[in-house]
Order: structure tokens, then sequence, then C-alpha cells
């Protein structure tokens, strides 16, 4: 399943942003399964990158059976922390990106509206950086690169300083117009960004944390035994199915409500605001897949459950050392 989600962003990038075929239109040229041939067959070339593109697909379940052979004494529940800690190394780089892309964005914005930026960058620099998609893949985009790095040596998930920066983001926007008179659009903005990204970055936090609301009338009394069936039951029927529509409808086309505005670099309607709309865009696919490998983790452990496994994955190390340091 992990594998899958990973091939098909992999693939999601290449045919969008690269022009590569796709697995879809390779099949159709070749007709097979039942597929209608193309209107302009693939050239040589493009036929080359179809191949590679469709053997992805059997190269995860190669993969994936490598793993389990070399791997057959391993427990389930080293793989369920496996997972969970992968997604919180997914939500950890989402975190550390979007809180500079928040600083840096509101920075140039504030320079840009108030006419600043010309004296700091030049002329010819000022007009590519008030152009959408310069400024998002050149400033912002290198910034999920740093978050990466960032969350490789920093293991704590620090929502709290994001629940802090939402606050301050406010505080700001009261203090400038109640007693400045000062109000530009990309101050609500940026209050809107680090929301956004707190609400669907603490979604997987959540899960493993046990801090959704859960709205039950028989759960609490069950055995741990038919919680855990319970709990792969609902991954399987609620969770994963979840995700992937999530994903599916907004990424199998170009004009697809995430394709979309990604591609277009779509931004607010004024045109002094912070240019992160379709980064926000893309909080939705952070989220589906952070929670797709959460769900994952979370159904492996609860199958471990039913094995008769020692121990418990949930809470993990690292969010228990997080909640300690901050009891």
């Amino acid at each position: 399943m992990i594998g899958y989600v990973i091939v098909f962003i992999l693939n999601n990038y290449l045919i969008f942003f690269r022009g590569w075929p796709g697995p879809v239109n390779f099949l159709k040229h070749q007709q097979w399964l039942g597929f209608s041939p193309l209107r302009n067959p693939l050239e040589s070339a493009a036929l080359s990158l179809g191949w590679i593109q469709f053997l992805m697909l059997f190269g995860v379940l190669a993969i994936t059976a490598l793993w389990v052979f070399k791997t057959h004494q391993r427990q389930l529940r080293d793989d369920a922390k496996l997972w969970s800690n992968f997604a919180a190394y997914i939500i950890r780089t989402a975190f550390w990106a979007i809180l500079f892309i928040g600083l840096i964005d509101v920075i140039i914005s504030f320079l840009r509206v108030e006419n600043y930026l010309e004296i700091f960058v030049g002329d010819e620099l000022t007009k590519q950086l008030g152009r959408s998609s310069f400024r998002g893949t050149y400033v912002l985009y290198p910034m999920f690169i740093v978050g990466g790095i960032i969350a490789y040596f920093s293991k704590g998930l620090d929502f709290i300083w994001l629940a802090l920066l939402v606050v301050i983001a406010e505080f700001l926007i009261v203090i400038g117009r109640f007693i400045f008179s000062y109000e530009q659009a990309f101050m609500g903005d940026l209050v809107r960004f680090y929301y956004a990204a707190l609400f669907l970055f603490a979604s997987s936090y959540a899960l493993v944390s046990g801090g959704h609301v859960r709205v039950d009338v028989l759960y609490a009394s069950f055995s741990k035994r038919k919680k855990s069936i319970t709990n792969i039951v609902g991954c399987l029927i609620l969770g994963l199915p979840l995700c992937w529509t999530i994903l599916l409808t907004g990424m199998w086309t170009r004009g697809s409500s995430l394709n979309g505005p990604i591609l277009t670099f779509e931004g607010y309607q004024q045109g002094y605001g912070m240019y992160v709309k379709y980064i926000m865009v893309g909080f939705l696919i952070i989220y589906a897949v952070s929670m797709l490998v959460q769900f994952v983790g979370y159904m492996l452990d609860n199958i471990a459950n039913l094995r008769g496994e020692e121990g418990d994955t949930y809470p993990l190390k690292e969010i228990v050392e997080y909640e300690g340091q901050n009891d």
C-alpha cells in the first residue's frame, strides 16, 4: 500500500511536470487489458518512459516480496513502528517547511506592498518575485528540502509552536488594525496558512496519540481483541479508502482539484497577499499520504495484537518523549 502511494505520487510528478506518458497511456498504446488505442500513438522515446512507469507497478510487488522474504522473522509491531516513524517524518518535514515558507513569503509580501523590495533586490528580481511561479519554484519549494533535512535531525513534533504562531499572527492583525490602523491582505493569509497546516498535519499525530474524539457506544466496553478487530476493519473500509479517494479524485488529471492549482501556481485574487494558495492545496496531499502511512502502521499494530505479540507500539517513543518534555 505504501509502495503504491509513493509510485502514484512519483508518477503524478513525472506525468504532469515532466511530460511522461503514464501507465494508463502506455496500456492504451499497447492495447492491453481491453484499453482502446491512443489517437496519437506514443513515439519511441515516450514509449521507453512508459515502460519504466509500467514496470514500477511490478517493482513494488517485487520489493515487497523481497522485504517479506528478508524479514520473515521480524515482528509486525516493528513494521508498525517503522511506518509510524515514517509518517512522523513526513509531518515534521511539512511542519518545518511551512514554518519557513510562511515567514519568508510574508516578509516578501510586506516589502513588496510597501515598495521596499526594490531597494533590497533590484527592479528585475522584484518583478520576478511578483510572479507566483517564480516565487514558488525558486524560493518556497526549496524550503521542503530544508525542512526534510531539519526533520531528520529534529525528532520532536512541534505542533505547540505552530499553534503559537497562529496566535501571534492573529495578535499582530489585532494590534495593527486597532492601534496603528494598518492591515494588509498577507496578514490574514498567514493566519489561514498556519492554521490549515496545524489542522491537517496534526491529524496523523492525533491518531497515534489517541487525540481524535471517539463517538462510540460499544467500543469502550470491548476487549483488547475486539478493539483490534474494530480498528483493523475501520482502517480497511474507512481510513485507507478515504486517503485514496482524496489522492485519486484530486490528482488523476491535469485539471483535478489538487493538480490544477499546483500546476498553475494558483494564488489569491488580491495581488499583494501571500503566494501560498497552491501550497495550501498541497496540504491535502500531505494529509492523505501521512494518514495513509499512519493507518498502515496502526493496522499492523492491531494485527500484532491479534497475533499475541508483546508490547504496544502506540504511543510511539518519540511522541512519549515529546509529551514528556512538555508535561
